[in-house]
């Protein structure tokens, strides 16, 4: 019986410690990893030239307005001890990019290093619980970075945006990331401003469709769940608004 007493501490602190773990509490990450810093210049290859022609010859070319637009990624816990974990919300309040309205074409990109996790408001927006502590927020967002996007490697996402017409209820969105491109096909609403337009949308992907090895613990009892939901809503304007 005293051995009985005994083992149930023990499988107590086995859970809390996977727990820390998934929730990226757990020590070992090199601290210059955690302290990543948000690139300074676009990604290689960005297509700036490209809008400066595109509006040299008269289309209706605008850019982002990152206080405006949000990309939020809802991500849950799974498992049979999914009730041992937490479920985050990741965002991007940085996003960046331009749009030819003439020719049904957007280039947008995020500094993965500016990705905001458990926003307050945004988790009570998903329907999430209380924001767990801000050491273990900062510990997730340290592991999301360094262990699970690899941000010093593939420093930024992108999305390359077509369009078929001004009012089709579909676009098709190439997303990079973690170094892969997978494409979809993104039905969305749009708004038109004084000033320019807004897109909204939602869609939902795997992580290992990027390559991605979602974070498990105790063999994959606790984990991070592969599906995730992602939800937009992105403003862009004339550049001389």
């Amino acid at each position: 019986m005293a051995a009985g007493r005994a083992s149930r501490p023990a499988r107590r602190w086995l859970l809390a410690l996977a727990v820390a773990v998934l929730a990226a509490c757990a020590p070992g990450v090199p601290p210059e990893e955690a302290a990543l810093a948000p690139p300074a210049e676009p990604p290689a290859g960005f297509p700036a030239a490209d809008y400066r022609r595109a509006a040299a010859a008269g289309h209706r070319v605008l850019q982002v307005d990152p206080a405006q637009s949000r990309i939020v990624v809802e991500v849950r816990r799974d498992g049979p001890l999914a009730r041992l974990g937490h479920d985050h919300v990741v965002a991007s309040h940085d996003l960046r990019g331009q749009v030819d309205l003439d020719a049904g074409r957007a280039d947008l990109y995020l500094a993965l290093a500016r990705l905001v996790v458990d926003d307050p408001a945004q988790r009570a927006a998903a329907g999430f619980a209380e924001p767990p502590d801000e050491r273990a927020i900062a510990g997730t967002r340290r592991n999301m970075l360094t262990r699970v996007l690899d941000a010093g490697r593939f420093p930024f996402a992108t999305i390359a945006v077509r369009r078929d017409a001004p009012d089709a209820p579909t676009v098709r969105a190439a997303i990079t990331v973690h170094g892969a491109t997978r494409e979809f096909d993104v039905p969305v609403s749009s708004e038109t401003l004084a000033d320019g337009i807004a897109v909204a949308g939602r869609i939902d992907f795997r992580q290992s469709d990027f390559g991605i090895v979602p974070l498990t613990a105790l063999n994959g009892a606790l984990r991070v769940a592969d599906r995730l939901d992602l939800h937009f809503r992105i403003v862009a304007r004339r550049r001389d608004a």
